[in-house]
């Protein structure tokens, strides 16, 4: 822990490369928001990004660094910069939340002696012993935090890191913003008419960021033989929600396969969403379309949250987040698992999906409901977050952030 100053307020830094949009980003500002309202000083080291602005909203100080460099060099400057950085701003904790950054807030807390904690994000491909050794940084933390059981269990198969290492803590979902009563109809007409969707059109939405893996090439496929089947009516249309982040080549090639295939009026990238509550509230299903394992899958716990029926890819923690047959029973679905990359399989699931009646789509929806307020709550994220940092540092930041008013007030019993 840093040095023993009166008053002093546990000051916990978390750094990562960019906020514009993400599940490592998106954790960044959820515990800002638990660390402040502790009663502790979050610090986020980042280049910026179009979610500043809620690191603050959130309580948070933003320290422009460059993050995200992964010269070896200016690795090592970022080291000792970092490092002084910990002294001058009396920081007792480093969390890293990508692989970078994490080199050096790793180096910097040896240097500084400060504890180090790292959140082991995403599933990271390794093509080689220079691409494991760099990914290694992530289960160098005093404590690893997986974000699902699957990542616990792909850092041990790894780099053998001692299980008492490392804590499973789901990524958690905010009850109280992906909650369908507070979603107002307004905001859900807006947006379908900022997608040109027709009333009583049904959505299939596919969230996620612009990239191969993610499976937007595969979600057209699968609409194309929906169509070439003629099986699903006309009464339908594919949503592409996501950000390029600047794979404007990949753009292009998705938008030649949606015009080859003759989907021109039935499939549509719209760029990033704001509004996501609205967004799967407006659909009539969830696409998870992953082709690699993701290692957690914000993106179908945030639907199931608002009673939006998920068709996913059977790989990574996906199986964690969606319960499907034939892990349970019928009766106990809160959506589909396919194989990743097979369009046949999803166009399947995608015509089974929209051929339910309002009663058996509304079943669903509400067990997929209850599931994730049961076991993806942002209130057990957070709380045992900083149960860690307490365990690492002697402080008691779990206790007062439990005992807030604000906290009981925003955040529903699930």
């Amino acid at each position: 822990m840093g040095p023993s100053v009166p008053n002093h307020r546990p000051t916990i830094l978390q750094i990562i490369p960019r906020l514009d949009t993400g599940g490592a980003e998106r954790t960044t500002i959820e515990m800002t928001q638990a660390i402040t309202a502790a009663g502790g000083r979050a610090l986020v080291v980042t280049e910026g990004g179009r979610m500043v602005p809620q690191v603050t909203e959130a309580g948070g100080e933003i320290i422009t660094f460059n993050a995200g460099t992964k010269n070896p060099l200016s690795m090592l400057i970022n080291a000792r910069q970092l490092r002084n950085l910990v002294e001058r701003e009396q920081v007792d904790l480093i969390h890293a939340r990508s692989r970078a950054p994490a080199w050096t807030a790793l180096w910097a807390a040896r240097l500084s002696g400060r504890p180090f904690v790292t959140t082991y994000h995403g599933a990271y491909n390794e093509n080689g012993a220079l691409k494991r050794m760099y990914n290694s940084v992530m289960a160098r933390g005093d404590v690893v935090i997986a974000n699902s059981h699957y990542t616990s269990r792909l850092i041990q198969s790894r780099y053998g890191t001692p299980e008492i290492r490392i804590r499973v803590i789901h990524r958690g979902i905010d009850e109280e913003s992906f909650d369908p009563s507070k979603v107002s109809a307004e905001r859900i007409e807006r947006l379908q008419q900022h997608w040109g969707v027709r009333p009583g059109q049904r959505v299939v939405l596919h969230a996620a960021r612009l990239t191969g893996w993610k499976g937007q090439s595969v979600v057209i496929a699968a609409a194309a033989r929906l169509v070439q089947q003629d099986a699903a009516g006309d009464d339908w249309v594919v949503i592409l929600a996501g950000d390029a982040q600047g794979r404007l080549e990949y753009v292009r090639d998705l938008e030649q396969q949606i015009a080859a295939s003759g989907l021109s009026q039935r499939v549509r990238l719209v760029g990033h969403v704001e509004d996501m509550p609205a967004a799967y509230l407006a659909a009539h299903v969830a696409v998870v379309a992953s082709t690699e394992p993701e290692a957690f899958g914000r993106a179908a716990a945030e639907a199931e949250a608002m009673c939006c029926p998920v068709i996913a890819t059977d790989i990574g923690a996906t199986p964690e987040t969606v319960r499907a047959e034939p892990r349970v029973a019928a009766e106990e679905i809160t959506g589909w698992l396919v194989p990743p990359g097979d369009s046949d399989a999803l166009a399947q699931r995608i015509r089974a999906a929209l051929s339910l009646s309002d009663a058996e789509r509304a079943a669903i929806g509400r067990r997929a409901r209850d599931h994730v307020c049961q076991s993806f709550s942002l209130r057990a994220m957070q709380s045992a977050t900083l149960q860690i940092y307490d365990s690492l540092l002697g402080t008691h930041l779990a206790e007062a952030w439990s005992a807030t008013s604000s906290f009981r007030n925003r955040v529903p019993s699930a």
